[in-house]
C-alpha cells in the first residue's frame, strides 16, 4: 500500500483525564431500539416489501423489543405504506412504541405527521448532520447555521405534536440525533443538544431522547466512551434527556464501542439483528444482548430460539448470517481442534458429575441449549481433531461412552479416515468407522452359537463356596471348522476364557471392562468395552453389544482377540 496511509488524518482525542467509565460494569440492559426496518432495510440490495416488513416487525415484537424504528415515511410511498399498514391493521401492541425517522426539513416533517396519525405510541426521531467534515464539504455552513436548522425543526415538531395530541390523544415522544456526532467537536455537540432540548420543552417528566450516533466509526471504542461521558457531564439539560447511542461498525469494533458507551452512561441502544446496515453495518444487538447474558445480566430480549430469529432475518432480508457470527453462526459452538475438544468433553463430563448451578465448560461461553442449539454437535471431526473428539461424537450422537484408554486408538482410526477423505467427517461416518472397526469383526474367530446359564454349585464343585457357577457353551468357527467349546467359571467372563483355552486360545490377560445401556425400553441393549493384553503384552480393545450384558462382554472379548490376531 506504499505510503497511502499518509493521506489520512488521525482522529483527535478529547481531553478527559478524570474519566470514570473504566471502573464501571454493565449490570442492567439498556432500552433497546431496533432499527432493522429502517437503517437495516435501506442497506439491502433489494429492500423488504410490505409483507416482509410486517413479518420482521412481528419477529421484533416476539423477541421483546419495545421500541422499533419502522422506517422513513416521508422518503417514499413504500415507507409511508408500512407505517399506515401497522396502524390501520392494529398490529402494534399496546406496550410497543413505533419510531419514525425524518430529516430536519419542514415538508418532510409534515408528511411524517400525516403518516403517524392515529398511532397510540410514537417516537418522532429527527436529525441533521453536525460533523466538522459535513459542515465544510456538504452544507458549507458554520455551526450557528446547523443549530438553527435543528431548532427550527424542533419548534415545528413540538407545534404539530401539541396539535395531534389535542385532536387524538396520541402519545408522542421526541428524539433528536446530531448525525455524525462522533465527528463533531464535543463543545458543538453539547451546544446543539442543549438548544434542541430547550426548543422541545424537555422536562424530567417528559424527557427527550438524545441519540448520539457513531454514524461513521472513526475512533477506538475508548474514545467514543470518552465522548459520551463528556456530553453527559456537560449537557445542561442532562436531567431532561435519555442518552441513546447508535453505533456503526466501520472499524469492526461497534460492539465494543457500544459496551463502553454504556459504561460511560448511555441508557439506550439503537441497532439491528446480526448487525445489518450501511457499509459494515450497525451494531449487532444479538451479540450485545448475549454478551450481557453470558455475564449473568438478563438482556430482556428473547433469543432462546436463535434458529427461528435467523431464519426470519435471512428470509426477509436475503442476507446470510456467517457461520462464525457470535452466538448464531452454524459453527460458533463447534470445536475441530483436538485440545479444544478434549477440554469441552471434560467440561461436559464435569457438569454431569457435579451439581454446580454455574455453567463451567471450557471454550463455550454459554450453554448452547440456551439459544436452542442443544441438538447440534458441539464437536465435529476433521484432520485437526484430537483423540477425544471422535469419542465425544460417539457419546453425543449415538450414546457410546468409550473408555478413555480407547480414545487414542479410535482417534487414530478416525484421523486416518479424515486425512484420506480430505474433509470433515459427519457423525454417521464416524459411527460407520466405529462399527467396521469394532462391531463387524468376526475373523479369524467367529462365535456362531453360544449359551450361558447358571446353577448352584454342589459339594463336588472345585470352588464350592456357596456361590453360583456359570456355564458357557458355544460353537467357535475358525480355520474353516466348527469347534464346540464349553466350560464353567465363577462368572461369564471367567467361563468364556476357560472355554477358549480348550482350543488353545490363551495367554490373554484381562485388564478392564466397562459397560452401559445404549437404548431404552423393550429393545434396550448393553454395550461392553473390553481391554485385554495379548500374548505379546500389547493392548487389545473390543466392543460387544447384546440385550444380555453378559453376552455383550463375551462378544467384546472375542472382538478384542480378533483385532489382536488381525
Amino acid at each position: 500500500m506504499n505510503n497511502g496511509c499518509k493521506k489520512y488524518i488521525p482522529f483527535q482525542q478529547i481531553t478527559l483525564p478524570d474519566r470514570t467509565w473504566p471502573q464501571k460494569t454493565i449490570t442492567a440492559p439498556p432500552v433497546w431500539c431496533s432499527v432493522d426496518l429502517r437503517d437495516g432495510n435501506q442497506a439491502l440490495i433489494d429492500p423488504m416489501n410490505l409483507e416482509e416488513k410486517l413479518d420482521f416487525f412481528k419477529l421484533l415484537v416476539d423477541v421483546g423489543f419495545k421500541e422499533i424504528e419502522i422506517g422513513f415515511p416521508s422518503a417514499s410511498e413504500t415507507e409511508y405504506e408500512i407505517c399506515r399498514a401497522l396502524i390501520e391493521r392494529d398490529l402494534i401492541p399496546e406496550d410497543v412504541t413505533i419510531q419514525v425517522l425524518v430529516q430536519a426539513r419542514e415538508h418532510l416533517i409534515r408528511k411524517t405527521f400525516d403518516a403517524i396519525h392515529g398511532a397510540k405510541n410514537v417516537i418522532v426521531h429527527f436529525y441533521n448532520s453536525t460533523s466538522t467534515l459535513q459542515r465544510k464539504v456538504v452544507f458549507k455552513k458554520e455551526m450557528d447555521g446547523i443549530v438553527d436548522i435543528a431548532v427550527e425543526a424542533a419548534k415545528l415538531i413540538r407545534e404539530l405534536t401539541e396539535k395531534e395530541i389535542a385532536e387524538t390523544g396520541m402519545n408522542i415522544r421526541y428524539e433528536y440525533s446530531p448525525e455524525s456526532f462522533s465527528g463533531t467537536e464535543m463543545e458543538n455537540a453539547v451546544l446543539i443538544c442543549d438548544k434542541v432540548l430547550d426548543a422541545l420543552g424537555a422536562t424530567p417528566e417528559n424527557k427527550v431522547i438524545l441519540n448520539l450516533p457513531d454514524t461513521v466509526e472513526m475512533c477506538t471504542p475508548n474514545t467514543f466512551a470518552d465522548q459520551i461521558e463528556y456530553c453527559i457531564r456537560n449537557i445542561k439539560g442532562r436531567k431532561n434527556a435519555i442518552i441513546s447511542v447508535h453505533p456503526h461498525n466501520d472499524r469492526g469494533t461497534g460492539v465494543a464501542a457500544t459496551e463502553l458507551s454504556l459504561l460511560a452512561g448511555a441508557e439506550r441502544v439503537e441497532g439491528t439483528l446480526f448487525g445489518n446496515g450501511e457499509r459494515t453495518g450497525n451494531v449487532d444487538i444479538v451479540t450485545l444482548a448475549m454478551n450481557m447474558y453470558s455475564q449473568g445480566v438478563d438482556p430482556q430480549l428473547d433469543f432462546s430460539n436463535i434458529h427461528h430469529v435467523r431464519d426470519v432475518y435471512e428470509r426477509c432480508t436475503s442476507m446470510k448470517v456467517p457461520p462464525r457470527q457470535p452466538y448464531a453462526g452454524d459453527l460458533v459452538f463447534t470445536a475441530f481442534s483436538g485440545s479444544h475438544q478434549d477440554a469441552i468433553k471434560k467440561g461436559v463430563d464435569y457438569m454431569k458429575t457435579h451439581e454446580s448451578p454455574f455453567w463451567e465448560v471450557p471454550y463455550l461461553p454459554i450453554d448452547p441449549a440456551d439459544v436452542g442449539r442443544e441438538y447440534e454437535p458441539i464437536i465435529r471431526i476433521n484432520s485437526q481433531s484430537g483423540k477425544g473428539g471422535a469419542a465425544f461424537v460417539m457419546q453425543q450422537a449415538f450414546g457410546f461412552q468409550l473408555p478413555k484408554a480407547m480414545h487414542p486408538e479410535f482417534g487414530t482410526v478416525v484421523k486416518a479416515a479424515c486425512d484420506e477423505a480430505g474433509r470433515e467427517l459427519m457423525p454417521q461416518e464416524v459411527y460407520n468407522l466405529f462399527s467396521k472397526e469394532y462391531l463387524e469383526v468376526n475373523f479369524p474367530y467367529n462365535l456362531k452359537a453360544y449359551k450361558l446359564y447358571e446353577e448352584n454349585e454342589d459339594e463336588e464343585a472345585e470352588n464350592a463356596e456357596g456361590g453360583t457357577a456359570v456355564h458357557f457353551e458355544g460353537n467357535l468357527r475358525f480355520r474353516h471348522e466348527d469347534h464346540k467349546v464349553s466350560a464353567v467359571g465363577n462368572g461369564p467372563i471367567d467361563a468364556f476364557f476357560r472355554a477358549l483355552e480348550q482350543v488353545n486360545i490363551k495367554d490373554y490377560t484381562f485388564v478392564a471392562y466397562q459397560e452401559h445401556a445404549i437404548s431404552r425400553g423393550a429393545d434396550s441393549k448393553a454395550v461392553s468395552y473390553i481391554h485385554l493384553k495379548d500374548p505379546q503384552g500389547k493392548d487389545a480393545f473390543g466392543v460387544g453389544i447384546d440385550s444380555n450384558i453378559s453376552m455383550a462382554s463375551i462378544k467384546g472379548i472375542i472382538c478384542a482377540i480378533n483385532r489382536a490376531a488381525k
